[in-house]
């Protein structure tokens, strides 16, 4: 199957809701402040939109013009494009995948900072997480208040359940760095530790 953008593979989930042109599927976008989740960029969209109708997975149904502004092409989804989305969907939900998340990679690393430097690194990522999670907190009080069925937002609930299980950890950690349970200084292993040189340290 043609592997698909993340924009496009939600332009798609989009088209199948209704038809709609490359702006209103923009506007939509921000309004679900989807930006969370995939990068949106208007030209980026409508180039997406353009790229989904070449291969079949959507088909133009009409253009409409408001007063002065340029003509705009709605799009609908094709049963191609239906199949492409339930394709894609099993993939991602059944198979992990492979990514590579800047802090995973500081993590790594983060020896190369001082202790005292490590815990306040760690600390103001605790408070803007905190932060992000009570952005979700109120996304949750909005669904709720519309009644919106649960499996709607079930990426709302999945994020703030990380963000909780994320701030428990380095909660936990920076605790241990700061206190010294957890070591800053000396060598990576003990010297009267065996070690096979051909092994990585990591």
């Amino acid at each position: 199957m043609t592997s698909l953008t993340p924009l496009a593979f939600a332009a798609l989930d989009l088209l199948n809701e209704a038809p709609m042109h490359p702006y209103e599927m923009y506007q939509t976008m921000v309004h679900r402040q989807q930006e969370r989740t995939v990068k949106v960029r208007p030209g980026t969209l409508y180039h997406q939109v353009g790229r989904l109708a070449e291969l079949g997975f959507a088909e133009v149904v009409g253009t409409d013009r408001d007063g002065n502004r340029p003509e705009r092409t709605t799009y609908t989804i094709t049963d191609a494009g239906r199949a492409a989305l339930a394709d894609g969907l099993r993939g991602m939900v059944a198979e992990p995948a492979d990514e590579y998340p800047q802090f995973h990679l500081a993590l790594s690393v983060v020896e190369n900072l001082s202790r005292t430097e490590a815990v306040d690194a760690v600390r103001a990522r605790i408070v803007a997480l905190e932060r992000e999670r009570d952005d979700y907190d109120a996304a949750v009080g909005r669904v709720h208040a519309k009644q919106l069925a649960e499996r709607y937002w079930l990426d709302v609930s999945y994020v703030r359940a990380m963000l909780t299980a994320q701030i428990e950890w380095l909660s936990t950690t920076v605790d241990r760095i700061d206190s010294g349970d957890l070591t800053w200084d000396g060598p990576a292993v003990p010297a009267d530790t065996p070690t096979n040189s051909k092994e990585p340290t990591r």
